[in-house]
């Protein structure tokens, strides 16, 4: 919030502003840190969905997220406004702003300093990109595959076979490029403005974050100038379910937490959650080890 410096009074923030103001912020500033690009939906009660369940929590995350969100959403809300929040118009724009930031950017994260590509690839073209140049096709075939093998690169530049799901080496530089400061990425000291993440109250490295940025990155790779559904060989959509419903799958949770720990400590470093176990022989260690002690003895005579 800021303050009103005539009145002596506080202004309200966007986000606790009544019916008809900032709208379209509403939705772009809590896009990015819980949903990423899921459609808002009606939610059922009952016989839910997995996606459903989905949308649920993304739900009630946003609810935490914004104040006064639901009195908004439920009381203060009108026809026109909720159709604006329905359909995620500023969600929309932050996905643009992210992809046209990336594509040129993503050059310089996969390039050889000092260097140019051969051929040469256009800052704000991406035809020559994808399976078609050599640097971006190698790093958008996935592990399974050799892509030195001729027919393999043929196949892929034919669309003749299609990859349902690749993950990129530099989702962390993208993720710090887009959510702390495009200058943190190449060092954290030198950020010279707040990114989305501090601006909007994010702390912490979520699974839907992750699978946005993922998404974007591969998107940057590749030869598609735009976001399509009927885009068969990039298939972001498609992509970005797939990463998601894998990090929301409750049978892989212990290795998606540890993921996510990891990722906290390089993206949110003061704010990680996860507490490091204390070294073996460090006087930490030694003073839980007598604590555990203390508390087995202690156990053992009131038994």
């Amino acid at each position: 919030m800021s303050d009103n410096i005539e009145s002596g009074t506080r202004r309200p923030s966007a986000l606790e502003q009544g019916p008809g103001r900032n709208r379209v912020p509403l939705t772009r500033s809590c896009t990015m840190v819980v949903i990423s690009g899921e459609p808002f939906m009606p939610l059922l009660l009952t016989s839910l969905s997995s996606r459903e369940r989905r949308e649920q929590r993304v739900f009630a995350q946003l609810l935490n997220l914004v104040p006064f969100l639901e009195q908004r959403l439920m009381t203060d809300c009108d026809e026109e406004e909720m159709s604006r929040v329905a359909d995620f118009r500023g969600a929309s724009s932050a996905r643009s702003d992210d992809t046209k930031s990336l594509k040129g950017h993503i050059l310089d994260w996969i390039g050889t300093p000092g260097e140019a590509f051969v051929p040469p690839i256009a800052r704000n073209i991406k035809t020559n990109r994808g399976y078609h140049h050599e640097v971006t096709g190698s790093l958008l075939c996935p592990a399974g595959l050799n892509w030195a093998d001729s027919n393999v690169k043929a196949q892929l530049r034919s669309g003749e076979m299609t990859v349902p799901g690749t993950s990129g080496r530099f989702s962390l530089t993208a993720y710090k490029h887009i959510f702390t400061s495009p200058s943190s990425v190449d060092d954290e000291t030198k950020a010279t403005r707040a990114g989305n993440a501090r601006i909007h109250g994010m702390t912490k490295v979520t699974a839907a974050s992750i699978a946005y940025i993922a998404t974007q990155v591969r998107f940057a790779l590749s030869s598609s100038s735009v976001f399509s559904r009927t885009d068969t060989v990039t298939d972001s959509e498609r992509f970005y379910n797939s990463v998601l419903e894998f990090l929301d799958d409750i049978n892989e949770k212990e290795d998606v937490d540890a993921l996510l720990a990891w990722w906290n400590r390089h993206i949110f470093p003061g704010s990680a959650t996860g507490a490091r176990a204390p070294a073996k022989n460090s006087a930490l260690a030694k003073l839980l080890e007598r604590r555990k002690q203390k508390n087995n003895t202690a156990a053992a005579v009131s038994t």
